[in-house]
């Protein structure tokens, strides 16, 4: 039997084991054993065909003549590395954070969506037909819906499920479309004569293509669902959802861009200039949140923008045969694809221990919980250092791949010069924006005095929810200390788009690895001869400890303590364009005022956009069209036998 499949049989059954025996601990315990199982399977047979590169296909009985045809190849096997990892760790954390005793059956209903999940996923990068990729997407789209609706005795969390299921429908609607379109030219169902269509239909079908993976990848501006759902879903569900299932939309663009076989640098700029601008908007959009994990999901749109800019440039390097700008852009996005899935999972699962311990999800509420989470916030610290793009942690290799092949691009005309140009400039004003936005998290979360009280004492997590979140954050240490590996993992991936992979443009990429782990490595023995350095000094010496000064407080208190808006106010006047603000306050009157009230909330554009121009207006003329609506039977059979003479007449 294939590996895989039977990785994910042992999923499936690890799913449906707690399903059916709800109240058996033991039965739960045989399930988490059965995915993780399951999951270390599926690991070992992708970077099997990740190394090996040789296709491994599956073909199973056709149900009224329509084909289930898959194959592994090493694109669909390096996107599966991060499938199992995270899925795997996401298991191990939800045994411990649905610890519920009164919610038994709904937290069995949760794993067996959490397996149908992640097998779903594997179909998807496996399918190799357009049916099979059909089916697998939708039952993506569903098993991650009933996810996300886990805590459905809340309103918001209905109504973010509601919205979720929504923005994935048109997403496939858009992607069934673009199907359509390929089975009209083609007659088939199959991948294999795609590359062989006129170079009007690949760009219709490309651009179908680009905004229905980019619906469920959180492209902006169809990245209004990601907002809502990830703080409503559990964390480790958030954590899977943002790490690992918004990369099946980018997957989609990367399978159908090589399928197509198509080197016109208009796609490449497009690409780019929805990159740019989902990166830009998704960090200032970040910076403005109040919610922990609403800024985390704004945070994904932003990656997906650095995803997205390096896909654009290495278009535009392979379209204009530039082998060594293509491949470094190419190379920077899949190696930010795993780093985003390590470090993004990371941080979710962070941020579902603090509110979980807590019971505050409110940035402005917290501080000070490093003294009594040390676990989750060395491993949090660990998440925003690699997110915001520093060494020595894995977010800085990517983007620096992704800054090479712009620059790779800066020495020629004003074809090349103004991508790259663009490329260099919006990473430079992410990353800073990344380092502020983290900044004030860390700063405000975990640093100073508690803001508020919590109900219960605050203690650690639990040891499943801890070993997940360290061996994340060892993960993302391990990339970017020993950039060598997982770069060459990139390059077995990307020798499978035609025309990108040569070997004068591989020495430039392994030879940018080798500097880079020299150079961390360098950095980690300075750091640790300062800090030998600085404990023989301060050897036999008193070290006293005593209050800074309070600014004429005699005890400082955590009301002068920054808060998060005063911290990034200045950064969110500059963007207001791209970011305004909805205040709300009260004005201070009299020489004794009275208690007074200010929030802040940035607004979304995207969002209020299409709020105005379209869900009001089909509101609208939904209910002047309400009166058809008269709860009369008679009348509805009436309007089918009508239609049905109208059908008969016309077709």
């Amino acid at each position: 039997m294939n590996i895989l499949l039977l990785s994910l049989m042992l999923i499936l059954l690890g799913g449906c084991l707690p399903l059916f025996f709800a109240r058996w601990r033991l039965m739960n315990i045989l399930g988490l054993l059965l995915v993780v199982v399951g999951c270390g399977t599926g690991l070992f047979a992708a970077l099997n065909g990740l190394v090996t590169g040789e296709a491994v296909a599956a073909h199973f009985i056709h149900i009224n003549g329509l084909p289930f045809q898959f194959s592994l190849d090493p694109i669909s096997a390096f996107f599966l590395v991060p499938v199992f990892v995270i899925s795997l760790l996401g298991r191990v954390y939800g045994f411990h954070y649905l610890n519920n005793p009164d919610r038994v059956l709904g937290i069995a209903v949760n794993h067996f969506f959490y397996s149908l999940l992640v097998v779903s996923m594997v179909m998807v990068v496996y399918a190799s037909d357009i049916f099979s990729f059909a089916i697998a997407w939708e039952v993506m789209s569903i098993s991650s819906f009933f996810l996300v609706i886990y805590d459905f005795h809340k309103r918001s969390t209905c109504k973010a499920a509601y919205l979720y299921f929504v923005f994935s429908q048109v997403g496939a609607l858009l992607i069934f479309a673009g199907f359509g379109v390929l089975f009209a030219a083609t007659g088939s169902f199959g991948f294999e004569r795609l590359g062989a269509l006129s170079a009007d239909i690949k760009m219709l079908v490309f651009l179908l293509l680009l905004f229905g993976f980019g619906s469920k990848a959180g492209m902006f501006p169809l990245h209004i669902w990601l907002p809502h759902a990830h703080p409503a879903a559990p964390s480790h569900v958030s954590a899977i959802m943002s790490g690992v299932m918004i990369k099946m939309g980018i997957y989609g663009i990367i399978r159908f861009y090589c399928l197509l076989d198509t080197d016109t640098i208009l796609l490449g700029q497009i690409v780019l200039l929805f990159g740019i601008c989902s990166g830009v908007f998704g960090i200032v959009q970040a910076l403005g949140q109040d919610s922990l994990k609403r800024l985390l999901a704004y945070s994904s749109v932003e990656n997906i923008g650095i995803i997205l800019i390096g896909l654009g440039i290495g278009m535009i390097g392979r379209s204009l045969h530039q082998p060594a700008m293509a491949l470094l852009g190419f190379s920077g996005a899949f190696l930010h694809i795993l780093n985003h899935a390590a470090f993004k999972s990371l941080l979710f699962m962070g941020a579902g221990s603090i509110i979980q311990r807590t019971g505050i999800e409110i940035i402005d509420q917290l501080g000070g919980y490093l003294k009594k989470m040390k676990i989750t916030g060395i491993t949090f610290l660990v998440g925003s250092l690699a997110i915001s793009g520093l060494p020595p942690f894995n977010g800085f290799i990517s983007e620096f791949l992704i800054y090479f092949a712009g620059f790779e691009g800066i020495h020629f005309n004003e074809i090349r010069f103004i991508p790259s140009a663009l490329v260099i400039l919006s990473l430079a004003l992410i990353g800073g924006l990344a380092l502020a936005c983290f900044t004030k998290v860390m700063g405000i979360a975990f640093l100073g005095e508690p803001r508020k009280t919590p109900d219960r004492a605050v203690t650690e997590s639990g040891v499943a929810m801890q070993i997940p979140m360290v061996v994340l954050a060892t993960i993302c240490f391990l990339i970017g200390v020993f950039p060598g590996l997982f770069i060459r993992m990139t390059l077995l991936a990307t020798r499978h788009i035609p025309g990108v992979v040569s070997g004068a443009a591989i020495s430039p990429v392994l030879g940018v690895s080798r500097q880079i782990s020299r150079a961390v490595l360098l950095f980690i023995l300075l750091v640790t001869v300062l800090w030998l350095l600085r404990i023989l000094l301060y050897k036999n010496k008193r070290v006293t400890i005593s209050s800074t000064w309070g600014c004429g407080f005699t005890k400082s208190s955590s009301r002068i303590q920054y808060t998060g808006a005063s911290y990034v106010d200045t950064l969110l006047n500059f963007f207001k364009p791209m970011a305004p603000m909805d205040v709300v306050t009260t004005d201070i009157t009299g020489h004794f005022p009275a208690g007074t009230y200010y929030h802040g909330r940035v607004v979304d554009l995207a969002e209020t956009a299409l709020l105005r121009l379209l869900i009001r207006p089909v509101q609208q003329i939904f209910n002047r069209l309400r009166w058809i609506q008269h709860g009369d039977i008679h009348l509805y059979i009436g309007y089918i036998l009508l239609a049905v003479i109208l059908l008969l007449l016309f077709l």
